[in-house]
């Protein structure tokens, strides 16, 4: 009896390292397929982001650029960087914050591509294919229905521009500040050396990124089940994300802490496919995360001691709260796109697919040609 409780516990203690062994294997795939598209895209993007010359055109270049740099942050810095170095104030007929506050909305957009690609891995598995799509879209759909409401706001009355420009007036002179990012120092620095190994070719990296993500994603249901998938739901809902309020902090706070709301948003996404999280559960988080994103431009921005940067880092926020503020009351909307969408896509595998290159790549580069 003794002997058969203590093989009992042997195997839960080895299950619930491997299930850390494959969480770790699934954040490096992640963190390795932004690395990859940072190489192949940084320098793009900021040439393009140099272009834009209404806010139309930014709205779309923020979708875009993010796109390619799988960050929402990296574009924001890189947005607080042209600001203050007065990139966007070569026309003195446009003000440099309008021209750069869609270009902050297009990144939240832009951004919700990672947690797509990472349901995609569920795509041979019908109802984990299912739950984890509709955990994955709920936040794009949060992002576009946020811009339809507040960009023409935003266009026609500037009420982001003119909160942000008097809250960014008590900001200015404080100088940069740092935060410890502690998944960066176990992830980042095994993603370079892994690119290291293919310096002129890192397509090479993003296939054994993929591979890492397909084989974490397919094991961490399999284990997570065997470890008795009934217990973890009743923790997860108890405790972890046991009210909307407390759901919406956990991903504030954890997107503020590793500074990549790509990383807070996918990681819930096996666990929806596992059936642990409920889509309602998942919501709230995904609208803490885009809050606590915007911490890495804010430091940024303190870093230049530029009004104007400061400005479009608080904008940042201001627009995630306004859209915080919206459609959570509202959730029923984004919640029953996104089931809708993720059932229509478990008849029709290629929707997702084509819908991640035509929304995120195809459309906003067509658009960018055009109004060049």
């Amino acid at each position: 009896m003794i002997k058969q409780s203590i093989q009992k516990y042997s195997k839960s203690i080895l299950k619930i390292l491997a299930l850390i062994g494959l969480i770790y294997l699934f954040l490096l795939s992640v963190t390795l397929i932004g690395e990859v598209f940072k190489m192949m895209g940084q320098g793009t993007a900021k040439t393009i982001m140099q272009t834009v010359s209404n806010p139309i055109l930014g709205l779309v270049v923020g979708v875009f650029t993010t796109s390619l740099v799988q960050s929402s942050s990296l574009t924001t810095s890189l947005v607080v960087g042209l600001v203050a170095g007065g990139v966007f104030s070569t026309n003195p007929d446009i003000d440099p914050i309008r021209l750069a506050i869609p270009i902050i909305m297009g990144a939240n957009i832009g951004t919700s591509v990672t947690n797509l690609l990472v349901s995609i891995g569920h795509i041979t598995r019908s109802e984990e294919f299912e739950r984890a799509l509709s955990a994955s879209i709920v936040h794009d759909f949060f992002n576009v229905l946020s811009v339809l409401v507040i960009f023409p706001l935003q266009y026609f009355f500037n009420v982001i521009g003119k909160t942000a420009e008097f809250a960014s007036g008590f900001f200015v002179n404080i100088g940069g500040l740092k935060m410890v990012n502690p998944l960066s120092t176990i992830l980042k620095p095994v993603a370079k050396a892994i690119l290291n190994l293919f310096p002129n070719s890192p397509w090479i990296g993003l296939i054994i990124a993929f591979i890492l993500l397909f084989v974490a994603l397919r094991f961490i249901v399999i284990v997570m089940k065997s470890l008795v998938l009934k217990k973890i739901e009743i923790f997860f809902d108890q405790y972890i994300f046991k009210t909307t309020m407390r759901a919406l902090f956990l991903g504030m706070l954890f997107t503020a802490m590793v500074q990549s709301s790509s990383i807070t948003t996918s990681l819930v996404v096996p666990l929806a496919a596992a059936g642990v999280l409920s889509l309602k559960k998942i919501f709230p988080y995904d609208l803490g995360a885009n809050v606590g994103t915007t911490i890495t431009a804010f430091l940024a921005s303190l870093a230049t001691n530029n009004a104007d940067a400061v400005t479009i880092a608080f904008s940042h926020l201001i627009f995630n709260v306004m859209g915080i503020m919206i459609w959570l009351p509202l959730k029923r909307v984004p919640i029953y796109m996104a089931v809708v969408f993720s059932k229509w896509s478990v008849r029709h595998r290629w929707v997702p697919l084509v819908y991640i290159l035509l929304v995120f790549f195809l459309i906003p580069l067509l658009l960018i040609l055009l109004m060049r």
